[in-house]
């Protein structure tokens, strides 16, 4: 029996991806250890999405060698596609593997252990097939992963994801389902739909995603489906409003925003302006009763003024996130933004991010401390030790983490409502349940 370890890197596709190798994997009867320790083969699947991720991606291939001098070494994935001449020269590396080709990942295998060769890096950018992987189970005990779409039209300057992952391309709505009735049959009872870009799923297959949400909303089994990053366009009213009509939506949308301020959206190639972005803010707030609206933003993008930065910082205290995920501007090279005059010193990038960290910790405190004395719908994830007691946690669907006391219940995968008496710690609420 040949042992596999593997280091997964990157997006929540990617770990989508991977579950699917690796049940792939020991389907045939490869043993799944360590990536730490000795094994016959490595798999590493490779982020592209900044240079650091690239450089992490290279540290991951080396270690495995070094593990292992004489195991085989398989990078997989988004640096590969981008830079495959680059990992090819790599000495660590013994076999490569691109994007939409991870599905046949063991058979490839082990025709190279037969010693054939096989395509295994494609052109992504000319292909219009949707690679289908499906899985029976997945790494979490409570929530499923599931991919629906592949690939992004958008070309924003600082990204290279189009590039890795090639043009939009969805998956058939029969495979999504069954997929999601398999894992209702395994247990899961909540199904987060993930891609690249989501928000252009169907647009290939003569459809749109709210189709597709509206029919995973009448599989028997399913109690919650949460959305993935959204595109602000697609937000409209109806949208919002068609959302709001179904029974197991969780109201927790991540509205992709970048910058609050026009002139620098327009310098990232993003095709809204903040007026259009607040308008779904409001659709959204207007069909529900306290949505999570959560975001990411990019400090320090190239050619960004202070005057720039403070139209974002004042677009953000009035959008009023429960979450900001905020990141410093990274060169990537081989974008148009890496090549784009006025780079913003390191020094400046950290203090706008400190600012924007304080007014999200304001919001994200103010949007949780609304649940305290209000009943509340939780799903118990995992079991752990705060302040020397055990707690059970687990999530609104709002995506706002709870306790309660353990109590000598088991409550992994269950459902319960109670009513948040207070803050745990300031980022988890506590409940007493209705039991």
């Amino acid at each position: 029996m040949r042992t596999v370890a593997y280091h997964n890197l990157g997006c929540k596709v990617n770990s989508y991806e991977m579950d699917a190798m690796l049940q792939a994997l020991r389907q045939k009867g490869y043993q799944i250890v360590p990536f730490d320790e000795k094994a016959d083969i490595y798999i590493v699947n490779t982020c592209t999405v900044t240079n650091i991720a690239d450089r992490k991606s290279r540290q991951m291939l080396h270690r495995a060698k070094k593990t292992n001098p004489e195991g085989l070494v398989v990078a997989v994935g988004c640096y590969v596609q981008t830079d495959t001449e680059a990992v090819e020269a790599d000495t660590a590396v013994d076999l490569l593997i691109g994007n939409n080709r991870k599905k046949d990942l063991v058979e490839i295998l082990e025709s190279y252990l037969d010693g054939v060769v096989r395509e295994s890096v494609i052109d992504i950018s000319h292909t219009a097939e949707y690679e289908e992987m499906r899985l029976v189970s997945t790494t979490e005990h409570t929530r499923a992963y599931i991919k629906i779409q592949d690939g992004c039209n958008q070309f924003c300057t600082y990204c290279m994801i189009p590039y890795a992952r090639g043009r939009v391309r969805s998956r058939r709505r029969q495979d999504v389902l069954d997929e999601i009735r398999g894992l209702v049959s395994a247990g899961y009872k909540e199904f987060v739909l993930t891609g690249i870009h989501i928000s252009s799923y169907g647009m290939d297959l003569g459809m749109s995603l709210l189709d597709l949400v509206q029919a995973i909303d009448k599989v028997e089994g399913v109690e919650r489906i949460r959305l993935g990053s959204l595109e602000p366009r697609i937000v409209t009213k109806a949208f919002a409003d068609s959302l709001a009509g179904l029974a197991h939506i969780c109201p927790h949308f991540h509205l992709s925003l970048q910058s609050g301020c026009e002139t620098v959206l327009q310098r990232m190639n993003r095709r809204y302006t903040p007026a259009q972005y607040l308008d779904g803010v409001r659709f959204l707030r207007g069909a529900f009763a306290h949505p999570a609206i959560t975001t990411d933003v990019i400090v320090g993008f190239p050619g960004e003024t202070q005057e720039e930065f403070e139209a974002c910082r004042q677009f953000v205290e009035e959008a009023d996130f429960y979450e900001m995920h905020i990141f410093k501007y990274s060169r990537r090279r081989g974008t148009k933004a890496a090549a784009m005059p006025g780079q913003v010193d390191e020094t400046v990038k950290t203090t706008r991010s400190s600012v924007l960290q304080s007014i999200e910790r304001r919001a994200s405190k103010r949007f949780r401390s609304y649940y305290v004395g209000q009943d509340v719908e939780v799903l118990f994830e995992e079991k752990k030790e705060i302040m020397g007691r055990e707690y059970w946690l687990g999530h609104t669907g709002e995506y706002v983490k709870v306790a309660v006391s353990e109590q000598g219940r088991v409550l992994e995968n269950q459902l319960l409502t109670g009513k948040i008496t207070g803050f745990l710690e300031d980022e988890i609420l506590l409940m007493e349940p209705f039991i």
